[in-house]
């Protein structure tokens, strides 16, 4: 059977699809939201409703009528009679303004002018030219949309005093792709989201200082929110007893985030592993790394799914070492050089198994909290009693994104090092210093990414630290402790921008190595000798590479002749000839390399994993990314090229056509880096490696 991470991956992207692709819209009743119903709805666009299940109607209707008769019968309830937080000592019997006392002093974020169309204070558009270094202090619109469904989700489970139609209200906003426009900052997410829920409660209000944004096919425009309340027909609502309070005390946004953040973070996890095994490849390491016996002995569940699936992943390779009989093993993967492969592969899954662990108990945190009522005093109108309690500190949503985090950064270290260690000569076991197809002398291809991706661990890093530590007594000191959910929310999604950077990144390197390691011989099998000692002088030019490895392995040649041979003395001019044979036997196999060709797919079906094609065909056929040949696929050296050959007027066939094209489409390095990185974020790659799993059989 398949192992619990990757199944649980598999088993939310079906329900994914299932979302997208049926007609029904997700319903809300309170029990059954899936983190799978939050993405399609917030990221994908899929519609979601009210249940029309008449008991759970019942329950909200009941939650009503119980407050109006607790309120008549004069009992002290918080937040319906009583003031807020420290103020809660105040007594008021003007319930209905006391919810707009609640949403006022709660509308307290910082938007910038931009967040609200882009018009400053007196009308005009015209900005202050130090504002263009601010980058936007809204929320993104798919944490808000997202924020909706979560919260009125646990209206819909009855312990809340809120009337159906104020919750159909945030619906219809959110079904009218109409978002309502809230600050990033200002939630400490103890007493819930209060300030981030409440520019959704001024939405529904129809407040004209809150503001909303409109997309449509004609775009995205952001107008007031009355203007936008009567454009779909919605009436504003005057909140009653507790329905300000109750839209706001509640740890959706946090919620609505860290959904999101999971999500991503899982699928990267997934990915780190492919990669191990593609890495494991194009640096022709062990496949024994990943022994089942190895993970037996240490009995972690997650070590021996990592391992588990790693090896899955390599199922059908050729080029790890151990993969096939000895005899078919890659010439770089034989006796010579280290025993065993460095820490990066071979602890792979000791690295990435305690991470799994605590993705998946993040995920039960979050799938707990999608179906929890979350606000304060709750309900209980089967009792008969009113609660005053806590449900609203999103501990639990910090607990899920703080581990996220850490299993993040880790994933991200783990990327790292086998990038780098792919990238560098002395440990690559024979490919080109920094990649380069061309003249080490003269190409520096993967050097920059070498840099980029020191400068993203230290981003990440950074990140790493859990933002609960830092929490400050708050509002008269009455919220002694707060959870800070929505912020490290907040981060755990930078650490997945992150880490989908680096994974970017990464995968580019390893196509590149795969095209660089598939060179063949045509005069023969060459020595481990010769071999040996061409792997290590990867950082020469061509020439001189074939020359001195002619000439230092000669020697070696002639102590084994003498052993295998006893007797036989070769002239100096055999030995001469022998030598010139051998540098023209490694100038002729080398020479794709120079000539910057992408392996053929034969020797790729016949060599690779079938994952790692996958990968592989990702890249070089779907996004078009072909091999780097080097400095001379600089976008400004192609086009010279190309004008130089328009000069001389030849029409352009065979190689010079192949030339047009790649002058036309010239793209810079890091250009088809982002053009992974966007397959990443988009869930395209994703979409491709879950099929994959699926029609390879993967988790049966």
């Amino acid at each position: 059977m398949g192992t619990p991470h990757a199944q649980a991956v598999y088993a939310q992207w079906v329900a994914l699809q299932k979302a997208l692709d049926v007609k029904a819209a997700v319903p809300l009743n309170g029990q059954d939201l899936s983190i799978a119903d939050v993405v399609a709805v917030s990221l994908h666009g899929a519609k979601a409703n009210l249940t029309d299940d008449s008991n759970v109607l019942a329950r909200v209707a009941e939650s009503v009528a119980f407050l109006e008769k607790e309120l008549a019968d004069g009992r002290v309830i918080y937040g319906v009679n009583t003031g807020f937080g420290g103020s809660a000592d105040t007594r008021t019997q003007d319930f209905e303004r006391l919810q707009s006392a609640a949403i006022q002093h709660l509308n307290v974020g910082i938007l910038l002018h931009a967040d609200k169309g882009n018009q400053s204070r007196d009308g005009k558009s015209k900005r202050r030219r130090e504002n263009e270094l601010l980058r936007s202090h809204a929320l993104p619109s798919p944490i808000v949309k997202a924020a909706m469904l979560i919260r009125c989700n646990s209206l819909m489970r009855g312990h809340s005093g809120v009337r159906l139609s104020v919750i159909e209200s945030i619906m219809k906003l959110l079904s009218s792709n109409t978002t309502p426009v809230v600050p990033l900052r200002g939630s400490i997410s103890a007493s819930g989201d209060l300030s981030t829920l409440s520019y959704i409660a001024g939405a529904v209000e129809g407040n004209p200082d809150v503001f909303v944004q409109v997309s449509n096919q004609a775009g995205d425009k952001i107008l007031p929110a009355n203007e936008v309340l009567e454009t779909i027909g919605l009436q504003p609502v005057h909140l009653q007893a507790k329905e300000g309070l109750g839209i706001t005390n509640g740890t959706a946004p946090s919620c609505a985030a860290a959904s999101i953040v999971i999500h991503q973070a899982s699928q990267l996890a997934l990915l780190t592993q492919l990669l191990t095994a593609m890495g494991t490849e194009v640096l022709t390491g062990r496949v024994n790394n990943y022994h089942p016996f190895i993970s037996a002995t240490r009995p972690h569940a997650g070590q021996a799914e990592a391992a588990s699936n790693i090896l899955k992943f390599l199922s059908g390779s050729k080029l790890a070492s151990g993969a096939v009989p000895a005899e078919y093993e890659p010439w770089s993967g034989r006796k010579a050089g280290l025993a065993q492969d460095r820490y990066a592969l071979r602890t792979a899954p000791q690295w990435i198994g305690p991470q799994l662990e605590d993705l998946m108990l993040a995920t039960r945190q979050i799938e707990a909290e999608l179906n929890s009522t979350t606000d304060n005093p709750l309900i209980d109108t089967v009792g008969g009693r009113v609660h005053h309690g806590g449900n609203f500190q999103a501990a639990a949503i910090t607990s899920a994104m703080e581990k996220t985090m850490t299993a993040l950064q880790n994933l991200g270290r783990l990327i790292f090092a086998q990038s780098s260690e792919l990238i560098n000569s002395t440990m690559n076991k024979g490919l080109p210093p920094n990649l380069s197809a061309d003249e080490p002398s003269q190409s520096f291809t993967f050097k920059g990414f070498d840099v980029n991706m020191a400068a993203y661990m230290a981003e990440l890093s950074y990140l790493a630290h859990p933002v609960s530590a830092h929490m400050q007594v708050a509002e008269m000191a009455n919220q002694s402790v707060n959870s800070m959910a929505l912020v490290a929310a907040r981060y755990a999604l930078e650490a997945v921008e992150i880490v989908s950077l680096m994974a970017a990144t990464y995968i580019y390197a390893l196509c590149q190595a795969m095209d660089l390691r598939f060179f063949k011989t045509t005069n023969g099998d060459m020595t481990d000798a010769i071999l040996d000692r061409w792997s290590e002088l990867s950082h020469l030019d061509r020439d001189e590479r074939c020359s001195t490895t002619a000439r230092d392995s000669l020697g070696m040649l002639m102590e084994r002749i003498a052993t295998n041979m006893p007797g036989l003395d070769p002239t100096a001019a055999q030995m001469r000839r022998l030598q010139s044979e051998i540098r023209e036997s490694l100038k002729e196999c080398s020479s794709g390399l120079n000539d910057g060709k992408e392996c053929d797919a034969a020797t790729l079906e016949h060599m690779a994993s079938p994952a790692s094609r996958m990968v592989y065909n990702y890249v070089r056929k779907h996004l078009g990314i072909p091999l780097n040949r080097g400095v001379v696929d600089h976008p400004p050296l192609l086009l010279r090229a190309a004008e130089e050959r328009k000069a001389d007027g030849a029409t352009a066939q065979g190689a010079e056509k192949e030339e047009e094209e790649r002058s036309a489409g010239a793209r810079i390095l890091g250009t088809m880096a982002g053009d992974i990185y966007e397959g990443i974020r988009s869930g395209e790659l994703h979409d491709r490696i879950m099929k994959f799993l699926g029609e390879e059989k993967f988790l049966g």
